[in-house]
């Protein structure tokens, strides 16, 4: 049995719940990434038609989203999964049309500057955004008062040092969790910039609710997921989920060559 019922899911997801739960299972690459990207969207000002980058995008079923759910048009970038193969899932999506993807590296992306209205990423920030000349770098891609908003994984409150690790954490943290950082953290990385204006920095409001479902969805598995493992085992909740949004001020963007 679910830990809970479809009927809560469907209140706290309305648009998330329409699309087949198995199908976005088989299609996340960690927990039900439909539930954090309906979390970031349902603050978001979308309008048909808007350019939007989904970036480390995966398997592509958050571009479906996003083309369905708000009529826009959607460039799928991930650096690990087969345009191809993506492409397969958005023909099959009938968004061909609205979804365009693409193999290319976050750090190294083939855009005309000022090209997007927003800029998504779900559950892939952390892979790269930690360094300080990220956001820089992606904000260039960016409209004047267009958007940046990420979803990922955070701690509740910001690990400094080893021995600030709590136990369970302790085995894996070097390999897995040493840049994941706290939601303060990430409000200060970007406001120093000075390149966005934040609007929401936070804990998703579901968080809980997505914690469940992705142990639950782990455990039926059978796979080994140190990510899930962790939440297990996170008896005190310090693992969690969160949202940050930025809108791209009128600052102009200075930035040394950008390399990898």
């Amino acid at each position: 049995m679910d830990y809970y019922p479809p009927v809560r899911l469907k209140s706290l997801f309305p648009r998330a719940s329409k699309y087949d739960r198995n199908w976005v299972t088989k299609h996340s690459m960690g927990e039900n990434v439909l539930y954090n990207l309906e979390s970031l969207t349902s603050i978001l000002p979308f309008k048909a038609g808007m350019r939007v980058l989904d970036l480390g995008c995966g398997k592509a079923v958050s571009s479906i989203f996003l083309a369905n759910e708000f009529k826009v048009q959607v460039w799928a970038v991930d650096e690990a999964i087969s345009p191809t193969d993506n492409l397969e899932r958005i023909i099959e999506a009938d968004c061909d049309n609205k979804v365009f993807p693409l193999q290319a590296d976050a750090r190294n992306l083939p855009f005309a500057e000022g090209f997007f209205d927003a800029v998504i990423v779900i559950d892939s920030y952390t892979y790269f955004g930690t360094d300080e000349k990220y956001l820089p770098y992606i904000c260039r891609f960016l409209k004047p008062d267009g958007y940046i908003a990420i979803a990922d994984v955070c701690f509740k409150e910001e690990i400094e040092t080893l021995h600030q690790v709590p136990a369970f954490l302790r085995e894996d943290f070097q390999d897995y969790w040493y840049f994941i950082h706290s939601v303060d953290w990430w409000r200060k990385l970007w406001e120093k910039t000075g390149l966005v204006t934040i609007k929401a920095a936070e804990i998703l409001p579901a968080a809980p609710v997505i914690r469940k479902q992705y142990m639950k969805d782990f455990a039926a598995s059978g796979k080994k997921d140190p990510f899930a493992e962790a939440l297990q085992k996170d008896e005190q909740e310090q693992i969690s989920f969160f949202r940050l949004v930025g809108q791209r001020t009128d600052k102009e963007v200075y930035l040394q060559t950008y390399k990898k």
